[in-house]
C-alpha cells in the first residue's frame, strides 16, 4: 500500500472527499488547518465516491487525483487514493486502517461545516469521532446552523474552544473544534453544474447552427 510518508509524532490532517473537481476552496481549507492547528502535513483523500451521493457521473479516480495534485501545489499537502486500493466504502473504515497502520501519528479529521450539518448521516459517525480529533472549518451558510445540528449536539461535551485549536492534534479523541474565519464560496457541485450548463449551451448552439445549415 503506497501512502504519503508518515513518521511517529507527526500531526497530519486528513481531508476526504470526491474532489470532483478539486478547487481553490479545498486548498483554502487546508491552509487554514495547517496554520490554525499547527499541522505538519495534510493528506487529501480522494474517495471512490460518497455513499450519500450519486456516483454515476463521478470522474475516474486517476483523473481526480491528478487534478487535485495540480490544485494543491503545496509541499505540505499530499494527495492519495488509498481508499480505492483497500476497498473502503466508508470513512470510518479508512480512518480505522490509518490509525492501526500508524498508531504513533497524530491524525486529525478535517471537514467543512456543511459536512458537519449532515455528519449524523455518516455510517458510524460516533466511531469516527472516537478514532481521532475533528476540526470543522466554517463554510458559507453553515456558520450558525452546523454547530447546533444533530451530530454537533451529540458531540457537544467534547467541543474544544477555538482558542485552543492548536492543541487539538495532541488531544485524545473524542475532541473537536469549529474554526471561524474567511470562507470560500467555491463548491465542487457548483463547478460541475457550471460545466454542464456550458456544455449544454454549446451543444444547443451547435445544433442550432447545424439546423440552420440544413435549412
Amino acid at each position: 500500500m503506497r501512502l504519503p510518508p508518515a513518521y511517529p509524532g507527526m500531526r497530519i490532517g486528513l481531508y476526504g472527499g470526491s474532489f470532483d473537481p478539486a478547487h481553490a476552496g479545498h486548498r483554502h481549507v487546508s491552509l487554514v488547518a495547517l496554520r490554525r492547528l499547527g499541522l505538519d502535513r495534510i493528506w487529501w483523500m480522494v474517495t471512490p465516491g460518497n455513499p450519500l451521493k450519486d456516483r454515476d457521473r463521478l470522474a475516474p479516480a486517476t483523473v481526480r487525483v491528478a487534478a487535485a495534485a495540480l490544485v494543491a501545489a503545496h509541499p505540505q499537502i499530499a494527495v492519495t487514493a488509498f481508499e480505492s486500493e483497500i476497498g473502503a466504502r466508508y470513512t470510518r473504515q479508512s480512518l480505522r486502517y490509518l490509525v492501526s497502520r500508524h498508531p504513533a501519528v497524530h491524525f486529525v479529521w478535517l471537514m467543512g461545516a456543511d459536512s458537519l450539518a449532515g455528519f449524523h448521516r455518516w455510517q458510524g459517525y460516533r466511531e469516527i469521532a472516537e478514532l481521532m480529533p475533528i476540526a470543522v472549518i466554517d463554510r458559507p451558510g453553515y456558520t450558525l446552523s452546523a454547530p447546533v445540528g444533530r451530530a454537533a449536539r451529540a458531540l457537544a461535551r467534547w467541543r474544544l474552544p477555538e482558542r485552543d485549536a492548536a492543541t487539538l492534534a495532541d488531544r485524545a479523541a473524542p475532541a473537536w473544534t469549529f474554526l471561524h474565519g474567511p470562507r470560500s464560496q467555491l463548491s465542487s457541485t457548483a463547478i460541475r453544474r457550471m460545466g454542464e450548463n456550458r456544455a449544454g449551451l454549446l451543444k444547443t448552439t451547435r445544433d442550432d447552427i447545424n439546423l440552420g445549415q440544413v435549412g
